[in-house]
């Protein structure tokens, strides 16, 4: 799906088809003034650094399932960045990180395609120094492997996320 195609094809309250969707933010229904805001949602990637490598994830799950990824994901309500990146690590990799080990990177918007519905993100990017590059695991659902890339031998076109290609070739790639 296009990320420029609606993913209505009826109003969700009154099921007229006459609706505005504009740029995949605000819906309007012309016929009962039904208004939704399809906003951004929050996410976190943790950039893990030992001596010069990076550590990538391989997806194990659509969108974008087999290319490169970072640890993360997305921030529940009520939850700060840097606890959902610290929620997210452990999650993923068993590695229990504290919000002080977090450096923040920068953010970066990003797409989504889940389940044909085109979610618009801003993922918050943080850098994490680790004193081995021992790492395994947990989330075998989402991961599919680990891998250690020099900075200098880092090919951006693995990447599968607009965002994660743009921060790493930014600011790491060599």
């Amino acid at each position: 799906m296009d990320f420029q195609t609606s993913f209505f094809t009826y109003c969700p309250n009154c099921q007229s088809t006459d609706f505005d969707f504009n740029d995949l933010v605000k819906f309007h229904c012309n016929a009962c003034e039904f208004v939704y805001y399809h906003n951004i949602a929050a996410a976190v990637a943790v950039v893990f650094t030992f001596e010069d490598k990076l550590l990538f994830t391989v997806r194990n799950e659509d969108p974008d399932k087999g290319t490169l990824d970072l640890p993360g994901g997305f921030i529940d309500p009520k939850e700060n960045a840097e606890s959902a990146a610290c929620r997210e690590i452990k999650e993923e990799l068993d590695l229990d990180i504290q919000p002080s080990d977090l450096k923040y990177i920068t953010t970066s918007p990003n797409q989504y395609l889940y389940k044909n519905i085109p979610y618009r993100t801003m993922d918050i990017f943080f850098e994490c120094a680790l004193t081995s590059d021992k790492i395994s695991i947990k989330a075998r659902n989402e991961i599919k492997d680990l891998v250690w890339i020099k900075r200098n031998e880092i090919d951006v076109s693995m990447i599968g996320f607009v965002s994660i290609k743009t921060v790493i070739s930014d600011r790491y790639s060599q």
